[in-house]
């Protein structure tokens, strides 16, 4: 998170996107607002929605931030970020 800290205008969202990350990671079984917020010991989800929502951050950034990261450890200039947003039939 120390990396992609300073995007974030205020202390709460950048709590709130290290909560978010570790529970889009985290090995639950369905994450949405609700499932992470609990898995993160939050009472209620609204910090979280805050943040996708409504909080001052800059994704752009973020993303690139995360695109330098990955291509440090990968060590290729020539690296592409891919989000895989489909989900496993069931």
């Amino acid at each position: 998170m120390g990396r992609i800290a300073a995007r974030f205008a205020r202390v709460e969202p950048r709590l709130w996107a290290g909560r978010l990350v570790l529970g889009l990671l985290s090995d639950l079984p369905r994450k949405n607002c609700w499932t992470i917020a609990e898995w993160a010991g939050e009472a209620t989800p609204h910090g979280m929605q805050h943040l996708l929502g409504r909080a001052s951050w800059d994704a752009d950034a973020v993303r690139d931030d995360v695109r330098a990261y990955v291509v440090e450890h990968l060590h290729d200039e020539a690296a592409v970020l891919v989000v895989d947003e489909t989900r496993p039939e069931t």
